[in-house]
């Protein structure tokens, strides 16, 4: 029967192919087919001009007595034929009428219906992204459009014959789900329903080998899951299955066989018990970590790391991780590799053996530190003849700096962390080989650094002798073992500083100021640099002769001497000397009274200035003569007409005198000629007590004050001078 009914088909479908080439001739009128069903078919066709109504006929091919008659209205230009029999080749003739019923033209097609509505007898769901339909075969369909609705969206399928699969679907999600049959004539009307649930979304494994004997997996949440089942055993079928349910996401199966390739299946399940999708995957576990790991730097810059070959490893990577950060890594089939290195680093090495399964877990993790770097910016500068401070930028990797400083017979060292070094007693005058060495704990010590000559400055002279030369001028002598060399000589002192410079072993300081205090010092100058000081000497000049000297008579036989300070004196020794005697004074003040003074002689000035430990400066001064003697016997007489006469007797015939009497009545004065021995004065008032003096008179200024002066009294005798009364002397201006 199946043979028949094809056989029918395929003679329907030429007939319909030979009438569509003959029509297709007839122009001005046609029609067109635009919806077929089961059970229909739709047709339009174009208004005919002068046509009144039209009539459709349906006649099925190879079925007797089946045909289907329909007149429209003139404007009614589509219609739907219904009732028609599915999968059947229908013979469609559309005529155009006028009013008088003659038929104005006409047109024809050939259409099949589609196939009857199908059943589904199944629904149902094994992957989490697809339904699977099961129906009985429609005759005629020559395909089947299956359709799966999640409220507005939807996805539709075509396939050939039951089951069939419906895909790219959403897990755990209720679908509903129609079927449609399919042939060359169109499809038929939708299936009742039925409603199917995509299973579980399979859990997706994230697998490795933590550890030869061990597989880690771990998931994602699945949505919709209620708990999760994981079976793994070995993919040759030996030993048997291991199978975990968990609500974790996460297990590990231990106990299992090292380098042995494993399969591994999970699935979830939802809250009914429904497995979903399960997930297979196929994990080795291991080779073990390599060991016995040497690691050496065979040369500066280059480290060669070896292992013991590993059973089940098929290659091996070696990770270099410098402890900057940078890391390289060789990989290789052999059981060692060759890495370059910097200086003071850390390496931090792991080797992993590799196989199907993959890595190995970590073993060990090495580390070696390579030696530091050599100190940059090197510099070594001397601080005096045997001191040299060395600096430099600090290096990576140094814990510790070695400084050494060597000559042809001494060494010395210096130790410390700091980036700088003072290198002392050191000799001087000498050629020194200096290295600095970077050490650490880890890495040891470079010993590649390169190194720095450098001479010491010249040895300190030593000052032997300092003599007088003159005045003003000092020899300074020295002794010294310097090769070449210039030699400064510095006298430094309140009054400031005075140099010399030498190539043998003197020089002349000159121009010293007296009365100052210096202390003398002597460098050495060479290329290399300057010495340090030699031991000072203590260097006093003589003191300085005061500038003025005064001399004032105090008495006739007592002379005040006075001078200015003479800087850096302090005991002064003043000496009046003449034919008659010698006047001696010795003080610490700037002034000293000098007595056994002869009246009216001259004297020669001198003055001794001496400093505190003995230097002595002679002073001479201009000389200096004393003033002439006070007379003696000085007497006051009356004379007649109110008149008073004084007299005296002279030491020297020569000498001038003048006479003053002073009282309350008034004042007098009076000088007699050379030689002269008295003195009147007339018209003096009585009553009165005057104080008489005779002094001598100078040439260089006023008359002398320390004569001694005498007091009398003068009565009256009715309105003339009386009695002249002796009262004795005065002491008031004496000293």
């Amino acid at each position: 029967m199946r043979g028949a009914k094809s056989k029918s088909l395929a003679l329907a479908g030429l007939l319909l192919s030979c009438l569509g080439m003959i029509f297709s001739a007839n122009t001005g009128f046609s029609v067109s087919v635009y919806d077929v069903t089961s059970r229909s078919i739709s047709l339009r066709w174009p208004k005919f001009s002068g046509a009144s109504s039209y009539r459709v006929t349906a006649t099925a091919v190879n079925t007797v007595g089946h045909s289907l008659l329909a007149h429209f209205s003139d404007v009614t230009l589509k219609a739907t034929l219904t009732s028609l029999i599915p999968s059947t080749v229908y013979a469609v003739q559309a005529e155009a009428i006028d009013k008088n019923g003659i038929i104005l033209a006409e047109a024809q097609i050939m259409q099949s219906t589609a196939p009857d509505i199908p059943v589904i007898d199944r629904a149902y769901s094994k992957l989490s992204n697809s339904i699977t339909v099961e129906w009985r075969a429609v005759p005629g369909a020559t395909g089947y459009m299956l359709t799966a609705q999640d409220g507005d969206s939807f996805i539709e399928t075509v396939v050939k014959n039951s089951p069939g699969t419906v895909t790219g679907l959403k897990p755990a999600t209720l679908y509903r789900i129609t079927i449609r049959s399919i042939n060359s004539g169109g499809k038929s009307q939708p299936s009742p329903f039925r409603k199917a649930k995509t299973v579980l979304a399979a859990p997706i494994l994230s697998v490795s080998s933590p550890s030869c004997d061990s597989i880690a997996l771990s998931w994602h949440a699945v949505y919709m899951a209620a708990g999760f089942s994981v079976s793994l055993m070995r993919s040759d079928g030996l030993g048997r299955m291991l199978r975990e349910n968990t609500t974790n996401t996460s297990l590990i199966f231990t106990n299992l066989d090292p380098g042995t390739l494993y399969t591994i299946k999970a699935y979830a399940w939802n809250a009914n018990g429904m497995p979903g999708d399960d997930f297979t995957y196929n994990q080795r576990t291991i080779p073990c970590a390599p060991g016995n790991i040497s690691i050496e730097e065979d040369e500066p810059g280059h480290l060669l790391v070896s292992w013991s070959s590993v059973s089940f490893g098929h290659y091996y990577v070696v990770f270099v991780k410098s402890d900057d950060g940078l890391e390289v890594h060789c990989n290789t089939s052999h059981t060692q590799c060759h890495f370059q290195s910097d200086c003071g680093f850390t390496y931090f090495i792991s080797v992993f053996a590799y196989n199907k399964a993959g890595q190995s877990p970590l073993g060990d993790v090495f580390n070696y530190t390579t030696a530091p770097c050599c100190p940059s910016d090197f510099r070594a500068a001397f601080v005096s003849s045997d001191t040299v401070r060395v600096t430099w930028a600090a290096v990576r990797g140094a814990d510790l700096y070695e400084t050494r400083a060597a000559s042809r017979s001494t060494a010395v060292l210096c130790n410390d962390t700091a980036p700088a070094c003072t290198l002392s007693a050191l000799q001087c005058d000498t050629r020194y080989r200096i290295t600095v060495r970077s050490l650490s704990e880890a890495g040891g010590t470079n010993t590649s650094c390169a190194p720095q000559h450098l001479a010491t400055a010249p040895c300190s002279p030593e000052i032997k002798n300092i003599s007088k030369e003159g005045l003003s001028a000092i020899s300074v002598q020295w002794e010294s073992h310097n090769e070449d060399a210039t030699y400064v000589v510095t006298a430094r002192g309140e009054a400031g500083l005075w140099h010399c410079t030498s190539t043998g072993s003197s020089c002349t300081l000159t121009d010293l100021p007296c009365g100052s205090a210096f202390t003398v010092s002597a460098i050495a100058k060479s290329p290399a640099g300057q010495s340090l000081p030699s031991y000072s000497v203590p260097l006093e000049t003589d003191p300085c002769c005061p500038n003025d000297l005064i001399l004032t008579q105090v008495t006739q036989s007592v002379t005040n001497v006075s001078w200015s300070a003479g800087k850096g004196a302090q005991t002064y020794v003043t000496t009046l000397e003449s034919p008659k005697g010698q006047a001696k004074c010795r003080t610490l003040q700037n002034y000293c009274l000098l007595g056994c003074i002869t009246c009216g002689t001259n004297y020669t000035v001198s003055l001794k200035a001496i400093s505190e430990t003995g230097l002595t400066a002679s002073c001479t001064y201009q000389g200096y003569s004393s003033s002439a003697c006070c007379p003696f016997g000085v007497k006051l007489y009356r004379l007649s007409n109110n008149g008073i006469r004084v007299f005296w007797r002279a030491s020297d015939e020569t000498i001038n005198y003048s006479t003053d009497l002073r009282g309350s009545k008034g004042n007098f004065t009076c000088t007699p000629s050379t030689g002269g021995s008295h003195c009147d004065i007339t018209e003096i008032p009585c009553g009165d007590v005057y104080t008489v003096v005779v002094a001598p008179l100078t040439d260089k200024g006023p008359k002398l004050t320390f004569c001694p002066k005498k007091i009398y009294s003068v009565t009256c005798s009715g309105s003339s001078v009386g009695m002249v009364i002796y009262r004795g002397k005065s002491n008031a201006e004496h000293i």
